[in-house]
């Protein structure tokens, strides 16, 4: 998942900008055109998130669910789903026809995704979920690159790890449908 963000031309972070440029301008056209209005359509403010895998966007303890979370769905997708619908019951039922159906349902809408963009990681949706979340502030008080960079920066720590997740999820699904769409 996050091997290729560190070759020496950083080629995988690149890569990851360009997806998340692709992702914006699918699911939120109107944010997308105001962050290229500014010169910055090629994301690179968002490179550190993808970089360090948002080690200063979370907490500690956020940022490492949120990683074993990234790193899990590479192998079982539906973890997730799984995660949330734990309840904290005494018996959890594995064989619950609901989970086995949502077993491995991130990666199939992932690989119908178009061949062009491949099996995009978790992580470019979560940057999008964070700048989705941000949406509004970064509409009326980005006047420039700098405004948007600061207006990130305040998120330092203060981020909720599932609440990106889930958002991650939804720009997801709407990506693919917009994708399918097209």
């Amino acid at each position: 998942m996050g091997r290729g963000n560190f070759r020496s031309t950083s080629i995988g972070v690149r890569s990851q900008l360009t997806t998340l440029s692709s992702i914006m301008k699918a699911v939120d056209p109107k944010l997308h055109e105001h962050l290229e209005n500014l010169d910055g359509g090629e994301y690179l403010f968002a490179f550190r998130m993808l970089m360090v895998l948002f080690r200063r966007e979370f907490s500690f303890v956020d940022t490492m669910y949120l990683w074993e979370l990234m790193w899990s769905m590479e192998y079982k997708p539906s973890l997730f789903s799984m995660l949330e619908g734990y309840t904290g019951a005494s018996s959890t039922n594995t064989k619950d026809e609901n989970v086995l159906r949502q077993c491995g349902k991130f990666e199939r809408k992932n690989l119908q995704a178009p061949k062009k963009d491949g099996q995009i990681p978790l992580s470019v949706f979560v940057v999008a979920s964070v700048l989705e979340a941000k949406n509004k502030r970064l509409l009326g008080e980005a006047k420039g690159l700098d405004d948007v960079v600061k207006i990130l920066n305040e998120i330092t720590g203060s981020l909720d790890e599932k609440k990106a997740c889930q958002g991650a999820l939804q720009i997801h699904e709407k990506y693919l449908n917009t994708a399918k769409a097209s």
